[in-house]
């Protein structure tokens, strides 16, 4: 097992110092902590944060001082979470006194797991009810076709039109171009294998 350690500030005037001697009391590794310096916590992308995800095997440990350093937000502190979990990695928050390897970590652990599954199954609902009710109305989803149905017809007749030699006289790229959509749009109208 493994305890690896987290440490983020988001200006370049804070020091990082502070929280990684917080996790090296608590028996991080000095070599095992990953420190993001003047990235904030909104950014989606912290390169030493994704480093550290990466090296996290099942069985290790995650430590970091608080919740708001791996998380951007709720959604995506529950997502960190799950993903944790997923990958059998235990998680440390000193302020907090999370500790997934007790039992009242764990519990609250799998309460944030079950808030991301149960936020999960709402948005499907409402996405479903919002389909549904756009049907009925009437709508379809997709966008509108690139080809009317004479275009359709026209396109049909080109693909089908042989030279003398027998062969297609109009390959699908030239009948892309003369309608000004990809070959993907002449397969997909035609209903032919690209």
């Amino acid at each position: 097992m493994t305890k690896c350690g987290y440490v983020r500030v988001s200006t370049r005037d804070q020091h990082p110092e502070a929280q990684a001697q917080r996790l090296v009391a608590a028996g991080c590794d000095p070599a095992n902590i990953y420190t993001d310096e003047g990235v904030s916590g909104k950014l989606a992308s912290r390169p030493r944060w994704d480093e550290c995800l990466a090296y996290l095997r099942p069985g290790d440990m995650l430590v970091t001082v608080k919740l708001d350093r791996i998380g951007r937000s709720i959604k995506n502190l529950i997502e960190v979470v799950t993903f944790l979990q997923d990958r059998g990695v235990d998680l440390v928050v000193l302020d907090q006194n999370i500790d997934t390897t007790t039992p009242t970590g764990k519990l609250i652990f799998h309460v944030l797991a079950a808030i991301a599954e149960f936020e999960r199954d709402l948005i499907r609902e409402r996405t479903m009810d919002g389909l549904a009710a756009a049907r009925a109305r009437g709508r379809v989803g997709g966008s509108d076709p690139k080809l009317t149905p004479d275009q359709v017809r026209r396109a049909r007749e080109m693909y089908d039109e042989t030279g003398t030699d027998g062969k297609r006289r109009w390959t699908v790229q030239e009948i892309g171009s003369t309608f000004k959509v990809s070959r993907q749009t002449i397969y997909r109208a035609l209903e032919v294998k690209s």
